[in-house]
């Protein structure tokens, strides 16, 4: 099972995706579940957001194990997928921001070919051997973005939802918590 789970901030994207790994522990005493987080604590807002969601899954998904993995996302797929083990990974959104946007550019250097990256991710899920939820933000609905570099950066998600919906079996999008199928 390859799923991708998309929508707005606060759509109940990562909440499903931790109900799925959930659902998975709960199939098997052999299972296990891994969330691959792609944040980064670049400020205190940040730092807070990331402390209150680690709480907040130790309480829904106690035996949900974490790796954060900033830039390396194929690399870790490839690594961490076996056929009993779920992978959770939240998000696209930071995880291509990490890539395009950092915000310690003398210690990140911005990639200069994403799009090879991208590739290597899909590959890296669609050569999986076990299961994998992937959750990335659907910014596409609104308005377009007044700065050259903001709308770049729509454009390249879009064009990543879009990849990793390829090779997902199934594709989800989240609205005020509710799911709706799309694939």
């Amino acid at each position: 099972m390859l799923e991708l789970i998309l929508g707005g901030q606060k759509s109940g994207k990562s909440r499903r995706a931790e109900l799925l790994a959930k659902d998975w522990l709960q199939q098997s005493p052999e299972h296990k579940a891994t969330l691959i987080a792609t944040a980064q604590p670049w400020d205190e807002e940040m730092l807070q957001r990331i402390a209150r969601h680690k709480l907040d899954r130790a309480e829904r998904v106690p035996s949900l194990a974490t790796v954060e993995e900033p830039l390396q996302l194929a690399q870790t797929i490839a690594r961490l997928s076996q056929p009993d083990t779920l992978l959770v990974v939240d998000c696209l959104t930071l995880w291509l921001t990490n890539l395009l946007m950092p915000a310690d550019v003398k210690n990140m250097p911005i990639a200069s070919d994403y799009a090879a990256s991208a590739a290597m991710l899909c590959v890296a899920i669609s050569q999986s051997s076990g299961p994998i939820v992937i959750v990335s933000n659907e910014i596409g609905l609104g308005v377009i973005p007044m700065g050259r570099e903001v709308r770049a950066f729509v454009d390249a998600l879009g064009k990543l939802n879009q990849d990793i919906a390829q090779v997902c079996d199934k594709v989800t999008f989240m609205a005020a918590g509710l799911p709706l199928g799309l694939k």
